[in-house]
C-alpha cells in the first residue's frame, strides 16, 4: 500500500507530529518508523526529564513560541492520560554579584515570552524553597516541572494506533527514492510508500535528508551529557529544580540539579564530544562517525573557539572531584560520596560550516517532505506544539 504521509523517528517530535496529523487529517493512512525496538529510544527517553518553562529564549525565535504553548499541551495531555508529571518550580540562581546583570535579563525575557509566576528573589526566598542553595539573587519560576517522556511518548503511540494508523519499530531507514509524486523508503525490513516523509530522525537527521537527496548546510555533530544521581541520604538537598546562571559564551545551562518523577534527583550533565552519535558511554566510538565529524570545518571552529570550556567539560567527564566543586556553587554540602553515577544522554547539535551553532528549531522541505534538522531543548517539552508547526508547514508545503 502507498501510505498518506511517513514520519521517520519516533521520539517525541515524530510522535507528536504523526499524532497531530492524525488530528488534522482523520482520513488519511500514516506510518512512523523507528529504528530501535522501542519508542523514544535516544534523545527523548535519556533527556532531564525537565518540563522547560520556556523563560530563556530569544522572544522571536520557535523556541520561545513552541516552548510555551508546548508546556501548556504537555500538561493538559499529561492530566487527560494520567502519565506521570509534577510542577514542581525551578529556581536559577546568581551565586556571584557579577551574575546579576544577567539574572535580570533573564528575567526581562520571561516577562516577554509571557512566563506565568515568575519572581525574582533573594537568599532568605531562595532558601525557604532551596534551603541548602546558597546564592545572592535568584529567579523562581514556578510553572516548570517534571514528565515521564518515556510514557508520554507510549501514549502518543498508543493513541496513534488506535486511530488505525502504524508505529512500526526495527525499521531502519536505508534510502529514500523520490519521483515527484511518490516516496518509496527503503529499510532493513523492505520497502513502504508514501506520498509525503517527514524526517524526525534526530540525532541522524542530516544523514535521512542525505539518503532522500537533500544536503543541508548543516551537520549534526554528538555531544554527551553526563550525570551523577544523589545517593539516597543526599535526596533531601534537593525540593525541585535547581538551575545555575547559563554561561552566555557556551551553549550549554551547565550542572544542574533535577527531580525526577520516579523521585531520584540528577545531577548535570556536563557536555563532551561524543565519538558516537548515539555514544552513551564515555568508551563509544565509532570511526566512520567520528572521521565525518573531524572532516567537518564547523567542528574545528567551534572547537577553536570553545576550547578552554570544552577542557574544563573534559576534565569534569574523568574527575568527580571536579564535577562535584562544579555542584557546590549551588549546594556547598555536595560531597563526592553523596553522588552515584547515572545514564548518559546525547544532544544532537547542528553546526553550520562556519562553526555556529544552529540555534532555533530549523527545517528544510519540498514539494513532498519535510525534514527537521534542528529540534534542540526544549523540543521535549515543545513537542506538541513543534507537531502543530509541522502540520501547518505540511499544508504549505505540500499544499494540502
Amino acid at each position: 500500500m502507498t501510505y498518506d504521509f511517513l514520519i521517520v523517528g519516533a521520539g517525541i517530535v515524530g510522535l507528536s507530529t504523526a499524532y497531530k496529523l492524525s488530528e488534522r487529517f482523520p482520513d488519511t493512512n500514516i506510518l512512523v518508523l523507528e529504528k530501535e525496538d522501542e519508542v523514544a529510544a535516544h534523545q527523548t527517553g535519556n533527556n532531564s526529564g525537565v518540563i522547560h518553562s520556556g523563560i530563556y529564549y530569544d522572544p522571536n525565535s520557535y523556541r520561545a513560541k513552541n516552548c510555551v504553548e508546548g508546556r501548556h499541551q504537555l500538561v493538559d495531555f499529561c492530566e487527560k492520560h494520567g502519565v506521570d508529571y509534577e510542577i514542581c518550580g525551578k529556581v536559577i540562581v546568581a551565586t556571584e554579584e557579577e551574575d546579576i546583570s544577567r539574572l535580570n535579563g533573564i528575567f526581562e525575557t520571561g516577562k516577554i515570552n509571557g512566563i506565568e509566576g515568575i519572581k525574582k528573589i533573594g537568599p532568605k526566598e531562595l532558601n525557604d524553597i532551596e534551603p541548602y542553595t546558597t546564592g545572592v539573587k535568584a529567579i523562581h519560576v514556578p510553572c516548570s516541572g517534571i514528565v515521564d517522556y518515556i510514557g508520554v511518548c507510549k501514549k502518543l503511540s498508543d493513541l496513534i494506533e488506535e486511530r488505525g494508523h502504524t508505529v512500526a519499530c526495527g525499521k531502519e531507514v536505508k534510502k529514500i527514492s523520490n519521483n515527484g509524486k511518490n516516496l518509496s523508503v527503503l529499510t532493513n525490513c523492505g520497502t513502504f510508500n508514501s506520498r509525503y516523509l517527514i524526517n524526525c530522525a534526530g540525532l541522524y537527521s542530516d544523514h535521512v535528508a542525505e539518503s532522500a537527496g537533500v544536503f543541508p548546510d548543516i551537520q549534526i555533530v554528538p555531544f554527551r551529557g553526563e550525570y551523577f544521581e544523589l545517593k539516597p541520604e543526599a535526596k533531601h538537598f534537593v525540593n525541585g529544580l535547581i538551575y545555575p546562571m547559563p554561561n552566555p559564551a557556551f551553549p550549554f545551562l551547565g550542572v544542574h540539579f533535577t527531580k525526577m518523577v520516579n523521585g531520584a534527583i540528577e545531577c548535570g550533565p556536563n557536555a563532551v564530544f561524543a565519538f558516537e552519535r548515539e555514544g552513551y558511554d564515555k568508551i563509544s566510538f565509532d570511526l566512520e562517525e567520528t572521521i565525518e565529524t573531524l572532516n567537518f570545518p564547523g567542528f574545528w571552529k567551534l572547537a577553536k573557539k570553545h576550547w578552554k570550556m570544552g577542557l574544563d567539560e573534559w576534565y569534569r567527564s574523568f574527575s568527580k572531584k571536579a564535577f562535584v566543586k562544579g555542584l557546590q556553587k549551588l549546594i556547598p554540602a555536595i560531597q563526592p560520596q553523596h553522588l552515584k553515577p547515572s545514564p548518559s544522554g546525547v544532544r544532537a547539535m547542528a553546526l553550520k560550516p562556519n562553526g555556529e551553532i544552529l540555534d532555533d528549531f530549523h527545517y528544510e522541505a519540498t514539494e513532498n517532505e519535510i525534514h527537521v534538522l534542528n529540534a534542540p531543548s526544549p523540543a521535549a517539552t515543545a513537542g506538541l506544539a513543534i507537531g502543530d508547526e509541522i502540520v501547518k508547514r505540511a499544508e504549505d508545503s505540500f499544499s494540502l
